[in-house]
């Protein structure tokens, strides 16, 4: 007899056999990442927690921007700063390591478009001289830390 899904019954059966419940999965998510070997955590990566108190540094910068800058340059950088720990966590759930560093390039280039929508910021005075050497400080340190980690994911190739 066909299912909903066009499978038989003794297909469904046995798919329902080699997979955990739901109950399963909701009480021990640990599953997910132990059968699913090419995912990797991004919440376990230094590089994407620096590069989010990043982000979080470049809203609470960006909040005293002029509000004629809200559609322009603000959305830009704060565009571009998500987009460095957003691309990391995508690459950590793609298949191997090929894909997290191809998604850590991506990041590093996210990375150097805000270093300059920063000093942009800075010429244009909408930032003070100190903040845009913290921030530009900790954008160099996220670019080491993903040129590193693209270096270890493709030694082995």
């Amino acid at each position: 007899m066909k299912s909903l899904w066009g499978k038989s019954d003794i297909a469904n059966s046995f798919i329902a056999s080699i997979l955990p419940s739901r109950r399963n999965v909701v009480a021990n998510p640990e599953w997910l990442i132990q059968n699913e070997g090419a995912m990797k955590d991004f919440r376990k990566l230094k590089v994407c927690g620096r590069a989010h108190q990043l982000v979080l540094a470049v809203y609470q910068t960006t909040m005293s921007f002029p509000r004629d800058e809200t559609y322009g340059l603000t959305a830009q950088i704060r565009r571009s700063a998500s987009s460095v720990p957003s691309n990391i966590a995508e690459g950590c759930g793609r298949d191997g390591d090929a894909e997290l560093a191809r998604f850590c390039l991506i990041a590093r280039g996210s990375a150097s478009e805000l270093e300059y929508q920063i000093l942009l910021a800075h010429d244009l005075k909408l930032i003070r001289p100190d903040q845009y050497e913290q921030l530009t400080e900790q954008i160099i340190e996220i670019k080491r830390m993903l040129t590193v980690l693209f270096q270890k994911l493709t030694a082995d190739r």
